[in-house]
């Protein structure tokens, strides 16, 4: 089981629960202009608690199945962004895909860092990966910093390849490698 963890004194690293979804849909809400462009479209279902509610019993599911790991970044009852490992895969892979996102009042403060940092650590530690792959949109600068400073590096860049804010847009690709023990070790 993986616990909880202090990314900051007021800022708590966690699996999250159905309980967090009036939580996610107010920092969702709050956060939508500044997310829109980094994006899929979102449906106004999106932003209320049920909609919430779907997104977080999916990913707990998933999770309870091995394929995702859903965190919540938690400033007491209020959630101040998320991170997920999804895609995991084992065997000689042993990879999955990171995404996250802060909320638009907490920007700038180093928690995407510091949270992109802890989840590396446990995949490593605790999940027992091998490398983390992650994109951003060609023009997310601030996304691509928080990558390199967590020891991400480019790899690549692949045209058209998310359906982010209404188009398809160029990415690029970045990974971090962890470890290099045998798969299982």
């Amino acid at each position: 089981m993986i616990q909880p963890r202090l990314l900051t004194p007021e800022v708590e690293l966690r699996i999250p629960t159905l309980d967090d979804a009036p939580a996610l849909a107010d920092a969702q809400t709050l956060s939508r202009e500044h997310l829109r462009r980094w994006e899929p479209v979102r449906t106004e279902k999106w932003f209320t608690t049920a909609g919430q509610v779907e997104r977080l019993q999916y990913q707990l599911e998933r999770h309870k199945n091995g394929q995702v790991v859903p965190w919540v970044l938690a400033s007491g009852r209020r959630i101040v962004g998320a991170i997920t490992l999804s895609d995991l895969v084992p065997g000689p892979f042993r990879s999955a895909s990171l995404g996250y996102w802060v909320s638009a009042d907490s920007i700038g403060k180093g928690l995407a860092t510091r949270a992109v940092e802890a989840v590396a650590e446990i995949a490593d530690a605790e999940l027992k990966l091998h490398r983390i792959e992650a994109s951003t949109l060609t023009g997310n600068v601030a996304s691509q910093r928080v990558l390199s400073r967590a020891g991400f590096q480019q790899i690549g860049t692949a045209p058209t390849y998310l359906h982010i804010d209404g188009y398809w847009q160029d990415c690029n690709l970045y990974q971090r490698i962890l470890n290099n023990r045998e798969p299982g070790a």
